[in-house]
C-alpha cells in the first residue's frame, strides 16, 4: 500500500548520514514521527513528545516495591554510600519519587525546578500537576556507579485505598510515565511481605506493555531458611502469577541486598549466584540503551500510524452537522468493530492496538471536529521510515558504537567482587577502588590465626585467607572490599601485618562502621609506607579478573 512514493525520495532519504544512533534516532523521530504525532493529537491519547534530552539520556532503573521491602537500601548497597536526603526505616520513609542522578556534587533539585530544567528528561511530568512536583525531587551526587546509569526511588506501595488517596495525584499513571522512559524496572518483595495489595496491582498494571524491562527481587531472602525459603519463592511465583499476564515465567533474583552479615549462611552460594546474575544484567545496561531506545522510538511509530488510523475511521462514520453527540456513543460503543476494521484494511497485528477501554475513554472526552483528514504522505513518511532508514541504523550500531559496547557500569558494590579471593567476572580490569587500612596493636590477637593458616614464606594465599573470612558472614561484595584494603601491595597474598589489619577490617564492619575510602597513614604497616600510592591505587593485579 501506498506504493505511489518516488525513487527521488528514497534516494534522498538513502543519502542521510549521522555521527552516531543517538544523532540519527533523534533526526528520525523530528522528520517522521513528530508530524504524524502532531497530526492527530497523539500527546493528548498517550504519551508527550519526546524531547532531545530523552534520547541523550543515560540509562535509567526505576525501583518499585512495597515500603519496607528495601528499595532505598538497595540503592545505598549499589552506590555503597547515602543519596543526599536518603531515609531508610522500617516505617514509609521515602515519601517522594527521588531520581538518583550524576552531578559534580551533593544538591537536592525540587520537582518544579526539575521539570524545566531542558537539560534533563523528566520535562513531561509537568502535567501531573504540583501535588506531584512537591513530591519529586532529583538528588545529584558524584559517584562512579551513576555516571554510566540513573535510578529512579519511589514512594512505598500501601495496601488499601486510603494511601491512594492521600497522594494527591494518581501514583500509578506516574508509574507508566517512568515504564516507558526507564531501561529496567525492578520488583521488590520482602520474604515476610508477599502480598500484592490493590494499589500494588494497579502499578504493576500500570507499567503497561513494558514487562519485559521488569526484573523481579526477592529481598531480605536471608532471614529466612533453606526450607522456608522454598516456600516464599513459591508463595511469590503464585501472587506473581495472578497480576503478571505473560506466557513465561517471571525472573526472580533472590538474595539480601544490604552490608551486613547473613542471617542464614547456608544460602551463600545461591545468593552469590543470584547477585551476579542481577549485577550482569544492571552492567548491560549502558551497552544496550541505545537499541532499546530504537525499540521504543518502534513502537511508539507503530503506535502513531495505529492511532491515525483509527480516528481517521471515526472520522469517516462521524456525521458533519447533525446527531454528532449521538452518534459518538454509538461509535464508542461499536469501538471493537473499529477496530477490526482498521485490522483488516491495513494488516495490523491486533496485539498492537491500544488498550480498548482506556481508548474509548480518551476518545469520550475528544473533540472529533478536531480529526484531520488521513495524509497520507505523513503515514508514508512513517512507513519508509520503519522500512529503509531503521534497518540502516542498526547495521551502523556495531560500527559506530564500539566503543559505547564496551562501556559498562563500574564502582560502588560492583566493585567489591573484583578483588582478591572475592573476584568475578564482573567490573573488569579498570576498577578505580580506594584501599586502606591497619591497625597494628591488634597484631597480637590475630597471629595466632595467622600461624594456624600455615603462612609460607610468611605469606598466605587468597584462597587460604578466604575461608577465615567467610565466617565473618559478610557478603562477598564486602569482604572484597577488605581484601582491597588489607592488600596493600596487590601481590594478591598477605604477609601477618596486612592479615591484621584484614581482620581489624573485617570487625570494623561487623561492629557497625562505614569501611574507609583511604587508609591513613597511621593504619599502614611500616613496611609498607614507603609507596603510600599503592593504598589509593588498585592496579591491574588486583582488578584482572583473568589472573589467576
Amino acid at each position: 500500500m501506498f506504493s505511489f512514493i518516488n525513487s527521488s525520495s528514497r534516494r534522498k532519504d538513502a543519502g542521510k548520514k549521522y555521527t552516531n544512533v543517538i544523532e540519527g534516532l533523534q533526526a528520525l523521530y523530528k522528520e517522521n514521527v513528530r508530524p504524524l504525532e502532531d497530526l492527530y493529537f497523539y500527546s493528548e491519547f498517550f504519551s508527550p513528545p519526546i524531547d532531545p534530552c530523552d534520547f541523550e539520556a543515560k540509562p535509567m532503573v526505576l525501583l518499585i516495591g512495597q515500603y519496607s521491602t528495601g528499595k532505598t537500601t538497595f540503592i545505598r548497597y549499589l552506590l555503597e554510600r547515602d543519596y543526599p536526603g536518603m531515609r531508610i526505616g522500617p516505617e514509609p520513609t521515602t515519601d517522594s519519587f527521588v531520581a538518583v542522578m550524576s552531578g559534580d556534587g551533593d544538591r537536592i533539585i525540587p520537582g518544579n525546578a526539575l521539570v524545566a530544567d531542558p537539560r534533563k528528561q523528566f520535562r513531561g511530568l509537568g502535567r501531573y500537576g504540583t501535588s506531584f512536583l512537591s513530591r519529586f525531587v532529583c538528588a545529584e551526587m558524584d559517584n562512579t556507579v551513576i555516571d554510566s546509569l540513573s535510578i529512579i526511588d519511589t514512594p512505598g506501595i500501601l495496601s488499601g485505598e486510603k494511601q491512594r488517596n492521600a497522594r494527591g495525584y494518581d501514583f500509578a499513571a506516574v508509574l507508566g510515565w517512568f515504564a516507558e522512559r526507564v531501561d529496567r524496572i525492578i520488583l521488590l518483595f520482602d520474604a515476610h511481605k508477599l502480598d500484592i495489595s490493590d494499589e500494588f496491582h494497579r502499578c504493576i498494571k500500570a507499567l503497561g506493555k513494558n514487562d519485559h524491562k521488569i526484573r523481579i527481587v526477592l529481598n531480605k531472602s536471608d532471614m529466612v531458611d533453606y526450607q522456608q525459603l522454598m516456600r516464599v519463592y513459591g508463595a511469590l511465583m503464585w501472587s506473581l502469577g495472578k497480576v503478571i499476564n505473560t506466557p513465561e515465567v517471571a525472573r526472580v533474583y533472590i538474595g539480601s541486598f544490604w552490608d551486613q552479615p547473613l542471617q542464614h549462611e547456608g544460602n551463600r552460594k545461591l545468593f552469590e549466584a543470584e547477585q551476579l546474575d542481577l549485577f550482569e544484567d544492571i552492567q548491560s545496561l549502558p551497552r544496550n540503551t541505545a537499541l532499546r531506545k530504537l525499540n521504543d522510538l518502534i513502537k511508539r511509530a507503530r503506535l502513531a500510524k495505529i492511532h491515525s488510523f483509527i480516528l481517521c475511521e471515526l472520522k469517516k462514520k462521524i456525521p458533519t452537522v447533525f446527531g454528532r453527540h449521538i452518534k459518538k456513543e454509538a461509535l464508542l460503543n461499536m469501538l471493537p468493530e473499529v477496530y477490526k476494521t482498521v485490522q483488516q484494511e491495513y494488516n495490523i497485528p491486533a496485539g498492537d492496538f491500544p488498550d480498548i477501554n482506556e481508548y474509548k475513554e480518551k476518545l469520550r472526552v475528544f473533540d472529533w471536529s478536531k480529526i484531520p483528514a488521513m495524509k497520507i504522505k505523513f503515514v508514508e513518511n512513517v512507513n519508509n521510515m520503519l522500512r529503509n532508514e531503521v534497518p540502516k541504523l542498526m547495521e551502523n550500531m556495531s560500527s559506530d558504537d564500539l566503543s559505547e559496547s564496551e562501556k559498562t557500569v563500574r564502582g560502588g558494590a560492583f566493585s567489591g567482587l573484583s578483588y582478591g579471593p572475592f573476584r568475578s567476572t564482573l567490573g573488569g580490569s579498570s576498577q578505580d577502588h580506594s584501599a586502606r587500612w591497619s591497625l597494628l596493636h591488634d597484631k597480637i590477637k590475630y597471629e595466632p590465626i595467622f600461624e594456624s593458616l600455615q603462612p609460607v614464606n610468611g605469606q598466605i594465599s587468597g584462597v587460604s585467607a578466604k575461608g577465615e573470612m567467610l565466617k565473618s558472614k559478610l557478603p562477598n561484595n564486602v569482604l572484597g572490599r577488605v581484601w582491597a584494603l588489607a592488600d596493600i601491595d596487590r601481590d594478591d597474598q598477605l604477609d601477618v601485618d596486612e592479615f591484621t589489619l584484614l581482620m581489624h577490617l573485617i570487625q570494623l564492619k561487623l561492629d557497625g562502621h562505614d569501611l574507609p575510602d583511604k587508609l591513613p597513614m597511621h593504619m599502614i604497616p611500616p613496611q609498607h609506607r614507603k609507596n603510600p600510592a599503592t593504598a589509593s591505587e588498585p592496579t591491574n593485579g588486583i582488578a584482572d579478573s583473568n589472573r589467576d
